[in-house]
């Protein structure tokens, strides 16, 4: 069984356990607590294996190289087993699919990420309401740009691409619920709101939530 190294609340992650549930793949948790003792994500034996020290990473049952990055696993999810895919057949939607899901998962989340909401409290200085700030601005910026790509399109349906859920919803789902934790309004995305209600009525997405996950707190 293919081994999902996670943690219960990382964006990355709940990507993947998505993909994974939409895919019907079962899988074993292996906790990785981005904060405990200082983050077991940096210890000896998981930096050796995972270079970068982030979640999540794949051994997939085949004992096979670990995978890293959650845009690179899901991809290796869509190509290696059956099930619905997550990406169109078509080039071009692909390609969109893949910008909506590259515009939160390249450009919005890695700016709100804990390493660097750390580097600015610990090493900058920051107060939690400068740093509260910087979240709110990133996601303000983010998410705008994503409802414009979604409500100016006529590709988006249900979800973001069509009447099936894929890749970019995968994405678009953790980062939403991030930003509600975080406290940050979300009425001006109403395009984002409707998809993301559509997703969590789902079981796979209500499988891959956060507080369903072994190691949750």
């Amino acid at each position: 069984m293919p081994k999902l190294y996670s943690y219960f609340r990382s964006s990355a992650a709940y990507r993947v356990r998505i993909a994974l549930a939409l895919k019907g793949l079962p899988y074993e948790t292996v906790p990785v607590h981005l904060l405990r003792d200082g983050g077991e994500q940096h210890g000896a034996a998981y930096r050796a294996a995972n270079p970068q020290a982030l979640v999540p990473a794949l051994q997939t049952e085949d004992g096979g190289p670990l995978l890293t990055q959650s845009l690179a696993i899901i991809e290796y999810l869509d190509e290696a087993h059956g099930g619905p895919p997550l990406l169109p057949a078509a080039p071009l939607a692909r390609a969109r699919v893949r910008a909506l899901a590259q515009a939160v998962a390249c450009d919005l989340h890695p700016l709100n990420n804990l390493r660097v909401l750390r580097y600015l409290k610990r090493d900058l200085g920051v107060s939690d309401e400068q740093k509260n700030a910087w979240y709110a601005h990133w996601v303000a910026l983010g998410l705008g740009a994503v409802e414009q790509m979604l409500a100016g399109s006529p590709d988006t349906g249900r979800f973001c691409h069509g009447e099936a859920p894929g890749l970019a919803d995968c994405c678009l789902v953790p980062q939403i619920y991030n930003a509600q934790r975080f406290g940050c309004p979300l009425d001006a995305y109403p395009t984002i709101g409707r998809i993301v209600a559509a997703c969590n009525a789902l079981p796979a997405f209500q499988q891959a939530a956060p507080e369903r996950q072994p190691d949750a707190a």
